[in-house]
């Protein structure tokens, strides 16, 4: 009996440890909750399995591999008992999965080749041991596809702030997975749902190779602000791992509103504007309403439109311009005005005018002004050169110095260039003055002496020319000049003589004399020498005496006169030197046979005595000397032959 007891308590024992055996031996099975991958690639899927047999032990172990393809039903795709491994053939899966051990114990993949969005399923690992333990574990795989890049298109027309909320574009996103999002934004902020203010859409469609395209629309009530808002989308999606997002371009919209204000502008010149300029007038606003309408007027005359353009404006022009604008929708009208301001300088006037009448050594005093809108200054000037500032010209001791034109400008300083002149003749009255009293000696080798005749006074003194016996030289030619005349004559000199300028007005008379000397100097030498020919004029001015004496002396070769050696032209030099040396020639040839014949009959005492030889040279002539100088070609000795022939040596001269 106690055997019996003791044996059943044994087995109790043994049972209850073969109990609790078996259930030590169960499986535990470790996956992923998820696994990604992109659409095309190749998803793996680990799965690790351990038991109290120890840590990956395979002994006797069998796998399974099943993908859920609805929530009752799980199909398998995958057995491995043992060495023995199969495939499940006709499933999605047959020709794209394979099982590996990862050399891990207890560790295998499977790997899923070119993932496709019908693969975006779970799939199950079911691991089996002999003892009849079992376990499970379960991978959600998540497929992922990059959309293309986001567009965006805004509404072409212009939209109006008095309109209801209008479209104001439409962005999209296409072929992408899982469903992208889109988000609108006005100037970097996003935009949200506002009744009656903001209305954003979206539309999803699902393209036939399962990837989602999303459109969205965006409706708005416009605000004057919205003219520069820059509008754009943003796109949202996942890839494996993370979210990423992509902006559209950025868009601007065309927003009609009315004007508030009107601004109006004259744009040329710049500064102050003078008469002769051109002006232009501009007129804007702040609207840019289609429906706008501009007008530039003065005294109720339209102008222009936007702009007005007046060419060689005057004072007449100056006055207010006005700027309206109309919307020919509402019929509301703004204006608004400016004042234009043209200035002016008119023409200098000068008092006394034209011409003034100074008596000498009196005081004298002229103005200048010019009727301007401007502040002006005056500068009187006189040949070029300034002479006085100021508007009043005033001149003391008056003399003939004084007398000529003067010129006053007016300028204007505040704008460069504008300026008016006037003129004034000031005449000195008093008697002729003639300026060549102080004449310096003047020289010529020409025939014919021109003459000249400066004299100073008003009236305009009357010029006369004469000669010393008496003669008026009509010839010549009278100017009036700034200060009184001026005269010019031509003289042909042959001789030694005086010439007269005379002036004479009312109020007196005024002379110069000219002296003119000529001179003429022959020197000779033997009939095969050259023989030259001197001409010169001398002329001096004197205003009281008239010189007319002559000196020459016939012995000496220089002279008292001074003379200048003529130097003719080249051509005149050949055809006059060769009549010149003929006609000499010819003269000392007769002069020769002259003397010869006469000191023959002076030895045979033919013509006198010698007591009662007759002096030829007693009787000087009053005209000039001709002295002929002869030299021997053989002898340094000079013999010089008076008029009647006698033989004179140097030191009877």
């Amino acid at each position: 009996m106690a055997v019996r007891h003791a044996a059943s308590l044994l087995l109790l024992g043994l049972l209850a440890l073969l109990h609790t055996w078996g259930a030590r031996a169960a499986v535990e099975v470790t996956m992923k909750d998820k696994v990604e991958a992109f659409l095309g690639d190749a998803a793996q899927i680990t799965c690790r399995f351990t038991s109290d047999d120890g840590i990956g032990s395979s002994g006797g172990i069998i796998i399974e591999w099943f993908y859920v393809e609805s929530p009752s039903y799980s199909q398998k795709i995958y057995h491995l008992e043992s060495l023995h491994h199969t495939v499940e053939k006709n499933t999605p899966y047959t020709d794209r999965l394979t099982v590996n051990n990862t050399g891990t114990p207890g560790e295998v993949v499977l790997t899923i080749r070119d993932v496709q969005l019908s693969d975006e399923v779970e799939f199950i690992c079911h691991v089996k041991s002999l003892t009849d333990g079992t376990g499970e574990g379960r991978t959600q795989l998540r497929v992922f596809k990059t959309p293309e890049f986001p567009t965006i298109e805004g509404v072409k027309k212009g939209i109006s702030v008095s309109d209801p909320p209008s479209k104001i574009g439409t962005c999209e996103v296409k072929n992408g997975y899982p469903k992208p999002s889109i988000t609108w934004y006005r100037n970097n902020m996003p935009l949200r749902n506002i009744p009656d203010v903001v209305d954003i859409v979206h539309s999803v469609t699902t393209e036939s190779s399962g990837l989602y395209s999303v459109n969205c629309v965006l409706t708005m009530k416009v605000k004057k602000e919205d003219k520069k808002a820059a509008f754009y989308c943003e796109a949202k999606y996942f890839v494996p791992g993370t979210a990423k997002m992509t902006e559209t371009e950025h868009i601007n919209i065309t927003v009609y509103y009315p004007p508030t204000a009107v601004h109006m502008s004259v744009d040329s010149p710049k500064g102050k504007i003078r008469e002769g300029d051109t002006v232009e007038l501009h007129c804007s606003c702040d609207g840019n309403r289609p429906s706008q309408e501009f007008t530039i007027k003065k005294d109720s005359q339209r102008l222009g439109e936007t702009t007005a353009v007046l060419e060689k404006v005057t004072r007449l022009n100056s006055g207010v311009y006005q700027c309206n604008v109309m919307d020919l929708d509402t019929f509301e009208e703004l204006s608004t005005n400016t004042t234009v301001f043209v200035n002016y300088l008119d023409e200098a006037v000068v008092e006394p005018k034209g011409t003034a009448l100074v008596v000498q050594k009196k005081e004298f005093t002229a103005s200048c002004n010019a009727l301007s809108s401007l502040h002006t200054d005056t500068t009187w000037l006189k040949n070029g050169k300034e002479v006085s500032k100021g508007h009043h010209l005033s001149l003391k001791d008056v003399t003939y110095d004084h007398a000529g034109m003067y010129i006053c400008v007016v300028t204007a300083p505040e704008i460069p260039g504008m300026q008016t002149n006037g003129s004034l003749q000031v005449n000195v009255q008093g008697p002729p003055e003639i300026t060549e009293k102080d004449f310096n000696e003047k020289e010529t080798a020409e025939k014919d002496v021109e003459l000249s005749c400066h004299v100073r006074g008003y009236p305009s003194p009357k010029i006369t020319w004469t000669t010393s016996d008496g003669k008026v030289i009509s010839s010549a030619s009278q100017t009036k000049t700034e200060v009184g005349a001026k005269s010019v004559v031509k003289v042909k000199v042959t001789s030694d003589m005086t010439v007269f300028c005379n002036s004479s007005n009312d109020f007196g008379t005024d002379s110069v004399t000219y002296n003119i000397k000529a001179t003429i100097t022959k020197h000779t030498t033997t009939p095969a020498t050259t023989t030259t020919t001197i001409s010169t004029t001398t002329i001096a001015a004197a205003n009281t005496t008239i010189n007319t004496s002559t000196t020459t002396n016939a012995a000496s070769p220089r002279s008292t006169v001074k003379a200048e050696i003529a130097k003719p032209s080249e051509k005149g030099k050949q055809g006059s030197n060769g009549v010149i040396i003929a006609v000499i020639i010819i003269c000392i040839l007769l002069l020769a046979i002259l003397g010869s014949v006469l000191y023959f009959l002076y030895k045979k005492g033919k013509i006198c005595n010698r007591s009662g030889k007759q002096d030829f040279t007693k009787e000087k002539s009053s005209k000039d000397k001709i002295m002929v100088e002869m030299k021997n070609d053989n002898t340094e000795e000079a013999i010089l032959l008076g008029v009647n022939g006698e033989k004179q040596l140097p030191s009877e001269q």
